[in-house]
């Protein structure tokens, strides 16, 4: 089976329905931001602090357009869909899904933005950076999965339905 790619803002799951669906479909489980800390020895905080905004979504770019798992479900940063490489590869290589999230949902699920690793420019707000990240979701999600008001549960549901299995 191909792979699942999981995009969408910080805070809407991604890592932890994907690891309740790999275990659900029988699928192998990567999150690709702990692959880039992993390359480059360093938290995505440290890398952000270091290499700047523009210099976190190269290296973010470069490793997801590199890696090719095979049966794996793959939660990715909620930068990733800057990477146009990235993009392109994970598009190839699986099943790109939206986890889709409101504003307001995101907002009260999310602590401190800059230990998360958010990507955020200078004076760029949470609300700017839904805005500006929204439609690059819808452009290159395959399947576009409202999370509003489910539980784990049911959006793994969902998601595995879809897929037929």
């Amino acid at each position: 089976m191909k792979n699942i790619v999981l995009i969408g803002m910080p805070g809407a799951g991604k890592s932890t329905v994907g690891v309740v669906l790999a275990k659900r479909l029988g699928m192998s489980f990567m999150d690709s931001d702990l692959v880039i800390q992993e390359q480059e020895g360093r938290t995505l905080h440290e890398i952000i602090e270091q290499q700047g905004t523009e210099g976190f979504l190269v290296i973010e770019d470069k490793v997801n357009a590199a890696i090719n798992p095979k049966n794996t479900v793959i939660a990715t940063g909620g930068s990733v869909v800057y990477g146009n490489n990235a993009m392109e590869h994970l598009s190839e290589i699986g099943t790109v899904c939206y986890l889709k999230l409101s504003y307001e949902s995101i907002r009260d699920r999310l602590g401190d933005l800059a230990q998360r690793g958010v990507v955020l420019k200078d004076g760029q707000t949470l609300m700017d950076l839904y805005h500006e990240r929204t439609p690059l979701y819808e452009k290159y999600a395959k399947l576009v999965i409202d999370c509003e008001n489910k539980n784990i549960r049911e959006v793994v549901g969902e998601i595995a339905r879809i897929m037929g299995r």
